[in-house]
């Protein structure tokens, strides 16, 4: 199932979006909608990770500064 919505579109925009169009022989309702499921997914992947973060952090489930000082005395004495 499918539904029509209006936008608007800067001149340019829609300029560049008619040069695609006819590069790729595709709609530009069909790359319009490529583009916005891939903004949409894009979006809710990185909502999803700072929620989870929000999370991990709440639970104090993450590296303190001290645990980075001793992960970079480490690194430091293997480097040598």
């Amino acid at each position: 199932m499918s539904s029509t919505m209006t936008i608007r579109l800067e001149d340019g925009i829609k300029n560049r979006l008619d040069q695609l169009a006819n590069v790729t022989q595709r709609s530009k309702s069909f790359l319009a909608a490529e583009a916005i499921a891939a903004n949409v997914d894009t979006n809710e992947w990185q909502l999803g990770e700072i929620r989870a973060s929000l999370i991990e952090a709440e639970a104090r489930d993450y590296a303190t500064d001290q645990d980075m000082a001793d992960l970079a005395l480490r690194w430091n004495a293997g480097a040598g």
